[in-house]
C-alpha cells in the first residue's frame, strides 16, 4: 500500500472500525470499497465473505472531485490500517453508483455530482498498488446477496438498493447480466409515473425520481426517515410496480431489496411493494414473484465490493443455486 497518492490530503478522520476478532488470523483479504451518495465505506473482506474490519465517513455534500477523492483516500487508509501481521491484501474491489464506463475506468454517479467521468479505477489502483476492480454498487449487492444473503440458492433474481438513489443488479441462469457497457440492471430508471418528477438522468417519472430518499425528501420537504405512512406506502407501491415489469420481462421470480430507505421503512414498505407486484405481474411465470428484504444488513455493500474483488482475481464464489459440485463460480 502506498502511503499517499499525488495531490491528496490526509482526508477526514474516519469512524472507528467495526472488527471481527478473527481478523488477527493470517489470511488473504480483499480491500472492499463502497461509494454512495450518503457514505463512503471501506473494509476488509475474507474469502468466506465475512467483513473483518470496516469504517466509513459521510460523503461530502457539494464537494468537487478532489474533495470527494480526499475523503475516499481517508477511509481507505483507515481500513488498511486494520491489517494485522500476516494478513495480505490480494485485490481492491469497489462498488460505486453509475453509470460508468466498462471496468469502472470512469464513473459518473448520478447522486455524486462532483464526479463526472472520474477515473476511479486507475486512481485507486495507483493509491493501493493492488489489482483493482470496479462495478456498479447494486450489481455488487446482487453478488453479495446471491453469495451469502437472501438470494442464496436462487439462479434468477434482481437485487435492488433503495437508498439515496435506486439501483439494481440482475442475475439470470446464475450469471450476472452485464449489458453493452456493464450498466445492465438500472431499475431506478424504469418509468413508473409517466408524467412524474424530473430525474437526475434527464427523464421524467423514473423510479429513482419518485421513490429514492432524495426524491421523497424533495416531494415531502422532510427527510425520508420521517416520511408519513402514505409516503411509505407510495414508495413501496412504485418499487413493486417496477419489479412487476422486470419480472415479466426477464422471467424471474425474486426481488431482494436493500438500502436505508427500504429497510428503514420496513414491513409497511414491503407489504405495499408485494401487493403492487402481485396485482401487476399476472403472467403464469411471473404471478408468484416475491419481493423480500436483503439479509446482509449494513455490511451488505462491503460484502458485495469484496465479491467484486474476489471475482476479479479469479477466486470462485458459489454460483447461486449451484450444487456441491461447485460448478462455475461467480455470476459474471
Amino acid at each position: 500500500m502506498q502511503s499517499r497518492a499525488p495531490g491528496n490530503g490526509s482526508g477526514p478522520t474516519c469512524s472507528a472500525a467495526s472488527t471481527d476478532p478473527r481478523r488477527a488470523l493470517s489470511t488473504n483479504l480483499v480491500l472492499a470499497v463502497d461509494i454512495g451518495g450518503t457514505k463512503l465505506a471501506a473494509g476488509l473482506v475474507d474469502r468466506a465473505g465475512d467483513v473483518v474490519a470496516a469504517t466509513q465517513v459521510a460523503t461530502p455534500q457539494g464537494a468537487g472531485a478532489d474533495g470527494l477523492w480526499d475523503a475516499l483516500v481517508g477511509v481507505v487508509r483507515a481500513a488498511v490500517a486494520e491489517l494485522t501481521p500476516g494478513a495480505k491484501l490480494v485485490a481492491c474491489g469497489v462498488g460505486a453508483g453509475g453509470p460508468m464506463e466498462p471496468e469502472g475506468d470512469r464513473v459518473s454517479p448520478l447522486n455524486i455530482p462532483g464526479w463526472r467521468g472520474f477515473p476511479l479505477r486507475s486512481r485507486l489502483a495507483a493509491l493501493t498498488s493492488l489489482p483493482t476492480f470496479v462495478d456498479n454498487d447494486a450489481k455488487a449487492l446482487a453478488l453479495a446477496e446471491g453469495w451469502r444473503g437472501a438470494a442464496a440458492g436462487s439462479r434468477h433474481f434482481i437485487a435492488m438498493v433503495v437508498s439515496t438513489g435506486v439501483g439494481g443488479g440482475v442475475v439470470l441462469d446464475g450469471r450476472m447480466l452485464e449489458g453493452r457497457l456493464g450498466n445492465a440492471g438500472h431499475i431506478g430508471h424504469v418509468v413508473v409515473e409517466p408524467a412524474g418528477r424530473l430525474c437526475g438522468c434527464g427523464g421524467h417519472g423514473c423510479l429513482e425520481a419518485e421513490a429514492s430518499g432524495l426524491a421523497i425528501a424533495a416531494a415531502t420537504g422532510s427527510p425520508a426517515q420521517t416520511a408519513s405512512p402514505d409516503a411509505v406506502d407510495r414508495a413501496g407501491t412504485l418499487v413493486g410496480r417496477a419489479v412487476a415489469s422486470v419480472a415479466s420481462l426477464l422471467d424471474l421470480d425474486l426481488a431482494v431489496v436493500a438500502g436505508s430507505v427500504a429497510l428503514g421503512f420496513g414491513t409497511p414498505f414491503f407489504a405495499a411493494a408485494q401487493r403492487e407486484l402481485s396485482d401487476r405481474a399476472r403472467l403464469s411465470f411471473s404471478r408468484d414473484a416475491r419481493i423480500i428484504p436483503a439479509l446482509l444488513g449494513r455490511h451488505g455493500p462491503l460484502v458485495g465490493a469484496g465479491a467484486v474483488g474476489w471475482r476479479g482475481v479469479g477466486s470462485p464464489l458459489p454460483t447461486p443455486g449451484a450444487g456441491s459440485d461447485g460448478a462455475p463460480a461467480v455470476p459474471r
